[in-house]
């Protein structure tokens, strides 16, 4: 299989909901109802658009994220053309929608790459489109059809996971840098080098199972 991640400049109601902010949508469509998650400080002005447009049935908020169930399916209110065009070309929508700055980011997989190539060609003749990324999929989990980065994050040691939580949390990682590893390893009454070791091998295995993505 085959997978391109694309961002469709398709007018719409939640493309128009996320236009000029920080704020970013994603959408799981029911056919009676669609479950949103909103995150960025434009949330509530977000959250008043859909519920102008589509109705909001019920919300929950945390901060800058929010999690709506909307009164009716976007399906009822506006022609989503970019799906006859993904049936023509055999190619498969794996949910959820994202939008963001106005548009919409669609993960799309077919058999054939030949197929992403014409879907990209097609779409491109009504709306701006940019291709994201492209890769081949060969790998599944038994919980998700698909690989993807949360999938890939691999297993770390219990002092691996320790280390980089306190870089983390200490500011370690911050611009200009809030501490130092010597700071930290005495914070765990480690030796320094016994805690670089733990550090360095938690963040190669990170960056070990993030590249095959970019």
């Amino acid at each position: 299989m085959h997978e391109a991640v694309l961002r469709v400049g398709q007018p719409g109601v939640y493309a128009a909901a996320t236009d000029g902010t920080d704020t970013t949508l994603e959408l799981w469509c029911n056919d009676h109802c669609d479950l949103l998650h909103v995150s960025g400080p434009g949330g509530r002005a977000v959250l008043d658009h859909v519920e102008s447009l589509v109705g909001v049935r019920e919300w929950l908020v945390e901060g800058d994220e929010r999690l709506l169930i909307t009164e009716a399916c976007l399906k009822d209110h506006e022609n989503d053309r970019i799906e006859p065009v993904l049936a023509r070309h055999n190619c498969l929508l794996v949910p959820p929608l994202r939008y963001a700055d106005g548009e919409k980011w669609c993960r799309v997989l077919a058999l054939d790459p030949a197929n992403l190539t014409a879907l990209y060609r097609e779409l491109a003749e009504s709306f701006p489109v940019t291709v994201e990324s492209k890769r081949e999929v060969a790998s599944v989990t038994a919980d998700r059809p698909l690989l993807t980065p949360e999938t890939a994050l691999p297993d770390l040691s219990e002092r691996q996971r320790e280390a980089l939580l306190a870089a983390h949390e200490a500011g370690y990682y911050r611009i200009p840098r809030e501490t130092t590893t010597a700071e930290l390893a005495d914070a765990m009454d480690v030796e320094r080098r016994t805690f670089e070791e733990h550090l360095r091998r938690a963040e190669n295995k990170l960056v070990a199972g993030l590249t095959e993505f970019y």
